[in-house]
């Protein structure tokens, strides 16, 4: 897809949000190109070079593009659940430009060609950015090693096994050595095989709806395990989607002892609670499950005190087959792409967290994770932004996403906060009508003297 370069274009009239810097104030953004030329409060004195697009964001929250540092993509091997041009399209939607992908596709992301392949098909899509991470174990089988060295020089950010845990302790302690010899990070879903046979979290809700539990116990246990591993190897260590109290507990600690140990969560995790799954409702159906109301709170608390270090999607596509069927065989997972903000600024609302902490969250912290140059307002950084409402309100109605996957928890939920516009390498590739293409300057400057 051949896409004209953009050029000079100025932001104007907006509140400015970059936690980088710790800025947040009104002030405008000038681009050229792929790139940010300029930030600042007062750009042009009253003068407006003649050759600048002017885009007047109305007083609107003009933001670091978000990067969501946990998807899956489902293609390859799966593309009637989600393919890669309908997540990058939802991404956008959601305000989000930079996205980086489970290896649980179909070939596994575990050999170089199956990352360059992806790799390659977002950049001739030329929307969301799209990067992977590598598998730790072939086939994902969590028994031997993949070739993580390798698959680091072929663009693999870092190296997980997805949904499934590293289960044996012996691999996981030698894929953390492994990598730490590169410097890379492990990301492990945290959760003991052995005790999560069941499809919703344990205890009083699952008794009476006649389900089967699983602990919460599952996860603490395969954190602790983790840790003390960590802590053997000199590893660097990544909790995905953390949802118990005592998670937090954990990850709290290891920090203060000086273990090189982070963790993210997902929106489902501080906003929505076990009651969630009500009347057998399968978009419910997560991994891990959703928890009770005294670990959501944790969770939220976590992310104020600093302990939890990032947002992501954890967006989890599926067809209807897949989830339209009783509960104990519906798969597990969430779509959470083009919810990402406006259920994160939930936190905002509610006054648990201000905005610069919660789209640091969502930006510079997940892409400091991972090493990427993004998530940053500054001269010289590439032109991915977002323009957003943060006080619009509208209800969450699955069947118009864009992505194929309608299997959204926070379906029928009222949230506030719109994206308005969505731009990746100073190109506009999402406006407030939809358009997934690049879109037309609001209006040209006139020549002042």
């Amino acid at each position: 897809m051949s896409v004209a370069k953009p050029g000079r274009v100025a932001y104007v009239n907006a509140r400015v949000i970059d936690p980088a810097s710790g800025f947040d104030g009104p002030a405008q953004v000038l681009t050229s190109g792929e790139e940010i030329l300029d930030v600042g409060p007062k750009l042009f004195d009253g003068k407006m070079p003649a050759d600048v697009q002017v885009v007047d964001c109305d007083g609107m929250c003009l933001a670091p593009g978000l990067v969501d540092m946990r998807v899956q993509l489902r293609e390859p091997g799966e593309e009637h659940k989600e393919s890669l041009k309908s997540a990058c399209e939802a991404a956008v939607a959601g305000g989000v430009t930079t996205m980086v992908c489970l290896p649980n596709t179909n070939p596994v992301m575990d050999d170089e060609p199956t990352l360059e392949f992806v790799a390659r098909r977002a950049r001739l899509l030329a929307l969301t950015k799209v990067y992977c991470y590598g598998a730790i174990t072939k086939g994902l089988q969590g028994k031997e090693l993949a070739e993580m060295g390798l698959l680091s020089k072929a663009g693999a950010l870092a190296f997980t096994d997805a949904t499934k845990a590293v289960a044996d302790a012996q691999v996981m302690r030698r894929a953390l050595q492994y990598a730490a010899t590169f410097g890379l990070m492990i990301v492990q879903h945290p959760e003991e095989p052995a005790l999560a046979t069941g499809v919703m979290n344990s205890g009083e809700i699952a008794t009476r709806m006649g389900l089967s539990g699983i602990p919460r116990e599952a996860e603490i246990i395969m954190l602790e395990r983790d840790l003390r591993l960590t802590a053997m190897t000199g590893g660097r260590y990544h909790a995905a989607h953390i949802s118990t109290s005592d998670s937090v507990e954990i990850i709290a600690r290891a920090k203060k002892q000086g273990l090189n140990v982070t963790c993210d969560t997902a929106p489902f995790y501080f906003s929505l609670n076990e009651m969630a799954v009500g009347d057998y409702r399968t978009f419910a159906k997560l991994s891990p499950p959703l928890r009770n109301e005294q670990d959501r709170r944790a969770i939220v608390e976590g992310l104020k005190s600093g302990v939890i270090d990032a947002i992501a999607s954890d967006h989890a596509p599926h067809d209807q087959d897949s989830k339209r069927i009783p509960f104990p065989q519906a798969a597990f997972g969430g779509s959470g792409l083009e919810t990402l903000l406006a259920v994160s600024l939930d936190l905002y609302h509610n006054g648990n967290m201000d905005l610069l902490e919660v789209i640091r969250r969502l930006t510079v912290a997940p892409a400091k994770l991972l090493g990427l140059e993004a998530g940053r307002l500054a001269r010289g950084q590439k032109a991915d932004l977002v323009v957003f409402n943060s006080d619009e309100g509208w209800k969450v109605i699955a069947d118009a996403f864009k992505s194929k996957s309608k299997n959204s928890p926070f379906d029928g939920r009222p949230v506030q906060g719109r994206v308005l516009r969505t731009v990746i390498d100073g190109r506009t590739v999402f406006d407030a009508l939809g358009a997934q293409q690049p879109a037309q300057t609001v209006r040209r400057a006139a020549a002042k003297t």
